[in-house]
């Protein structure tokens, strides 16, 4: 086994499923560290005081967490909400920015994916491949067909975000009967400059990992970007179709049958 690129330490990876309160905290701990302090969000429930990054969605959802034995502590985190969790919710996260009126229209079952994070040291590292190759088991078992959910890039200036936008529409276009909308409130248009006028490499190091991820996985992107004010930043819809995954996506994700 390899050393973590920060810890100096060989991790002893274990995923979990948040089963009690202190296990949800965990899971809000690390996503108060990310997303509040390194990522300048916030949100009506974030409690400053005991430092949790929580929403009036959490109780719905399922969190998956992903340890590092060898610390004891919380190092990833997941959440999902599955259809039936949505309906008791009144909805799925995602309709607070996106009609997703095409995707329930499939009548497929869907998975909505969320609040993906890790710890700063994990990064880079085989710690997103643990998370996957749970998530993967975690879909087959529940024979989801399409997942879903907003990834992010940081920051509000759609200017600054204009070549890696671009490039999303232009080459990872849902196809139309997937290609969700965001709501008009704060919609943003993705195709900003012509394919021929922007610089494909350095667009492509613009895009965050986790969205890398999703596409290498065959993931595309609904019609345009929501801008997220309280949490800082600029979202994007992704939908991944289980059944037109290939060989070589479905062994990158696991082993989804």
């Amino acid at each position: 086994m390899l050393l973590t690129m920060s810890t100096g330490h060989v991790p002893r990876f274990r995923v979990a499923m948040a089963n009690t309160d202190e296990d949800l905290s965990k899971a809000q701990a690390l996503r108060y560290e990310v997303f509040v302090q390194e990522l300048g969000g916030s949100g009506a429930l974030v409690d400053h005081e005991f430092g949790l990054e929580r929403d009036c969605f959490d109780p719905y959802f399922d969190h998956m967490l992903l340890y590092d034995d060898a610390v004891n502590k919380v190092v990833g985190v997941y959440r999902m909400l599955r259809m039936a969790q949505a309906e008791s919710a009144g909805q799925f996260y995602s309709e607070n920015a996106y009609d997703l009126t095409l995707l329930r229209a499939t009548g497929r079952n869907l998975l909505e994916l969320g609040r993906s994070c890790l710890h700063a040291d994990y990064r880079g590292g085989t710690a997103m491949m643990h998370l996957w190759s749970a998530l993967a088991s975690y879909i087959d078992y529940h024979n989801i067909e399409i997942m879903f959910g907003v990834a992010s890039f940081h920051g509000t200036d759609t200017k600054a975000l204009a070549m890696p936008l671009s490039l999303l529409y232009q080459r990872h276009l849902a196809p139309e009967a997937l290609r969700v909308k965001a709501l008009q409130k704060n919609s943003q248009n993705m195709n900003l400059i012509p394919e021929n006028r922007f610089d494909r490499k350095i667009a492509v190091r613009q895009v965050p990992a986790l969205i890398k991820g999703y596409l290498r996985l065959g993931g595309v992107v609904g019609e345009n970007a929501s801008v997220d004010y309280a949490f800082n930043t600029t979202d994007v819809c992704l939908v991944m179709d289980i059944s037109v995954m290939n060989g070589r996506q479905k062994r990158i994700y696991g082993s989804i049958s």
